[in-house]
């Protein structure tokens, strides 16, 4: 319980800041007729959607303190949609807080008429370190030493006070829509900067998945990037997305050790460039962040699910004709092919794209190495009471969907919005880290039927708005819920303005 309260306390340290207000001006509205076009690119407020939604429907809106602002882009060529979301920033009434979440819908219809839904999402970085009873060298496994991160753009002088800490002015930038080769070729993306991340130890083993209740680490990246090209190709029944991942340069490391007298008590030092300091100032040795990372064999990683949906059937997800849903493959060389029968309805290729290239302490400089893949059982994440808030609230989301289509929402409830039934759980690892920035580029291909007219069909939007709502939402209550539990106040703060590129 002790435990538990320091967490809570650190938590309302990290969320007390005060950020500038998103102008009214800045935050678009979504209508059905949107949907009808060949695309857009908005800002959102969540919320403020759901609310409209539930007047309308008769239902408990949401708590007019909630505010979830995404940046949400909307392609619809060659009767195949894509429904894009990430997050810009939340605020539940107690704090505003930015957390990179991202997440894409697909739809389309197959060469043999099949009505196909699929959702990527990513999850989170992970750092790890190999153990001599290591499963699988280079890749995350349940013998290794996991630290998972939850970015959060803050400020944290509460937490430091006259102490050093990080210069942070957290900004999330939006990469516009833009379309080229007669609107076959869509990019766009989000740019998060001066990302503060926090991390715990986290378990995955499937029997016992855990995470210790404090921090052990805080830490600053100069970028986490993301950036999308869609290719469409009618012709091939081809619809390609390359999403492009910069994680960008570690530049601090504040290490928290507990050492227990009568309570945990966090003895905290800093890492930067220069060395290795106590909090006042006072330097405890050359070891730079760089050498700390590579003296400790740290690699990085990140995690994603992948979800897929046929109205009329069952889908099944394969490497060399292997299932890899709940299994373990190393998939870097290859592709896992999503299947509908006999029909394969869409690729996550890692073996056209498997170096990632890693830059040197001032980005100067590029070498490229071998990135690894693997999937891994899902109830290591799924059930892992460090997600207990995304699972809580997903499992009752689709309850929306019973409001529009009674056949879509039993097709939907137990499988397409649940992370314990995702299709599969894989994790991209960067074996040579040292804290340098990474740039990386899976893809992702869909089997269209490739007509050439767009589709009025409104049901990425209302999946596109379930799947990331249920993300966000969850964070926002699960937040609330802790610190309201707990009996704990923080500053009252209001979301910040994206900026575009």
């Amino acid at each position: 319980m002790k435990r538990k309260i320091l967490l809570a306390t650190v938590l309302v340290l990290i969320f007390a800041s005060t950020l500038t207000m998103m102008p009214a001006s800045a935050v678009d509205t979504l209508s059905p007729d949107d949907f009808k076009l060949q695309s857009f690119s908005k800002t959102i407020d969540f919320f403020d959607f759901a609310r409209s939604y539930a007047a309308s429907h008769g239902m408990t809106p949401p708590n007019a303190s909630l505010h979830a602002y995404l940046y949400q882009t909307y392609i619809n060529v060659s009767g195949f949609q894509l429904y894009y979301s990430g997050l810009i920033n939340i605020t539940a009434g107690l704090g505003a807080v930015t957390i990179p979440v991202q997440s894409f819908i697909e739809h389309y219809k197959t060469p043999a008429g099949k009505d196909v839904l699929t959702s990527s999402s990513f999850i989170m970085l992970l750092a790890f370190n190999d153990t001599a009873n290591s499963l699988h060298d280079d890749s995350p496994d349940k013998n290794d030493n996991l630290y998972a991160s939850f970015s959060l753009g803050l400020d944290l002088t509460s937490l430091y006070g006259s102490n050093p800490k990080p210069a942070l002015s957290s900004k999330t930038t939006i990469i516009p829509l833009e379309s080229s080769n007669n609107d076959l070729t869509w990019e766009w993306g989000m740019r998060y900067t001066n990302l503060t991340a926090v991390w715990w130890r986290m378990y995955i083993d499937p029997l016992n998945p855990r995470f210790e209740a404090v921090p052990i680490a805080i830490t600053t990246y100069e970028e986490l990037t993301f950036m999308y090209t869609l290719t469409i190709n009618p012709t091939d029944h081809k619809a390609t997305v390359t999403a492009s991942y910069v994680i960008g340069r570690m530049t601090n490391l504040w290490l928290i050790q507990w050492v227990v007298i009568i309570i945990p008590i966090p003895v905290v030092t800093h890492y930067n460039s220069t060395g290795h300091y106590w909090l006042n100032g006072a330097k405890i040795s050359n070891e730079t962040i760089y050498q700390f990372l590579e003296n400790q064999h740290i690699k990085m990683s990140i995690v994603l699910f992948q979800n897929s949906l046929v109205l009329d059937g069952t889908t099944k997800s394969t490497f060399n004709n292997q299932n890899v849903t709940d299994n373990e493959y190393d998939v870097s060389n290859g592709k896992i092919e999503t299947s509908a029968g006999s029909e394969t309805i869409f690729d996550a290729d890692f073996g056209t794209k498997k170096q990632y290239k890693l830059y040197n302490s001032t980005d100067s400089t590029e070498t490229t190495y071998d990135a690894v893949t693997r999937t891994v059982p899902r109830a290591g994440f799924a059930k892992n009471p460090l997600f207990f808030m995304h699972v809580a609230l997903l499992k009752y989301v689709p309850l929306i969907v019973k409001h529009i289509d009674s056949q879509l929402y039993e097709k939907a409830k137990d499988h397409m919005l649940s992370m314990t039934y995702a299709d599969y759980f894989y994790i991209t690892s960067y074996p040579k880290y040292s804290g340098y920035k990474i740039t990386h580029d899976p893809t992702y291909t869909a089997y269209i039927a490739g007509t050439t007219t767009a589709s009025t069909s409104r049901l990425p939007n209302i999946f596109g708005l379930i799947i990331i709502g249920a993300i966000v939402a969850v964070v926002v209550i699960g937040v609330v819920l802790v610190l309201r539990r707990r009996g704990l106040k923080t500053q009252s703060m209001q979301p910040t303005t994206p900026t575009t590129t």
